[in-house]
């Protein structure tokens, strides 16, 4: 067992280091770039601004768009687009793991977000319950204007108060205690006996479960498919569906906005998903 928990630790830890890298890297260029993102997003545009916020590993991204939703600066379909394309810090564990098909994902999501994104605010647009919301303060990247470029303030504020402080011992614990869970099952019971029977059931729950706000939950559909235990589409409709905890902002002040989203997010994972998984994908 400890031997186990030893190789949980060391696999974790691996993978902590390479996600540590990529966060610092992200919120460095969403720092950078968030004026000419924002001065960007505007008419048709904005569903290519959305999904390519949301398709950027991390957090930053998906706050990024919710700020700029409540601001009036994208539309509802916009915002969709972003939690379509965004799989929160599940993105960066995809990277360090399987980085070609990482961007496969990626690619796709991206597209996705843009085509349904266009074609939720075509059916919004017949909905005129949906408002918008107040400005939301929790979980944004504060930025202070004239800082950007100070070293000090970078490594403070952003790599220390958000990504060490905030990011790196939630990460830490979804991942290490997911892959000894995992690691535990294999040395002790075949992961084929454990898994349902139907891939069509494995679909299912990787769906339900993209529900959760948070990117823990899902940290296991991505640590099976890197062992071969579940196919690609199964990868893919959970991409789809969950947003890590990017929609959280958005939950803290309209339930309603963030059930419609929801919505849009499984009715996709299911359409892209179901069809994948017949096709033996």
């Amino acid at each position: 067992m400890l031997a186990l928990v030893a190789q949980s630790l060391m696999e974790s830890l691996k993978i902590l280091l390479m996600v540590f890298v990529f966060m610092v890297l992200v919120d460095f260029l969403g720092i950078r770039y968030r004026k000419s993102i924002n001065d960007f997003a505007r008419g048709a545009k904005q569903y290519v601004v959305s999904s390519f916020l949301g398709v950027t590993p991390g957090c930053v991204g998906a706050f990024a768009s919710v700020s700029m939703y409540v601001h009036g600066t994208i539309s509802f379909g916009a915002i969709v687009a972003t939690m379509i394309a965004t799989s929160g810090e599940a993105s960066f564990i995809m990277l360090a793991m399987f980085p070609e098909t990482a961007l496969l994902v990626f690619g796709v999501l991206f597209v996705l977000g843009i085509g349904f994104g266009w074609l939720a605010d075509r059916v919004i647009s017949r909905h005129k319950g949906l408002e918008r919301i107040t400005r939301c303060e929790e979980c944004k990247l504060v930025v202070h204007e004239g800082e950007e470029g100070v070293p000090e303030h970078f490594l403070k504020e952003h790599v220390y108060g958000h990504v060490i402080r905030k990011h790196m011992p939630r990460l830490f614990t979804w991942l290490f205690f997911t892959m000894l869970f995992l690691n535990v099952l294999n040395s002790y019971v075949a992961m084929e006996e454990v898994l349902p029977s139907s891939m069509l059931l494995v679909m299912l729950a990787a769906v339900l479960i993209g529900i959760i706000p948070d990117s823990g939950p899902h940290f296991v559909f991505v640590l099976l498919f890197a062992q071969g235990l579940v196919p690609f589409s199964v990868l893919l409709a959970s991409s789809i569906v969950q947003d890590g905890h990017g929609l959280l902002p958005m939950l803290s002040h309209s339930v309603k906005n963030t059930f419609v989203i929801k919505l849009f997010n499984v009715a996709l994972g299911l359409a892209v998903g179901m069809p994948l998984l017949f096709m033996g994908l």
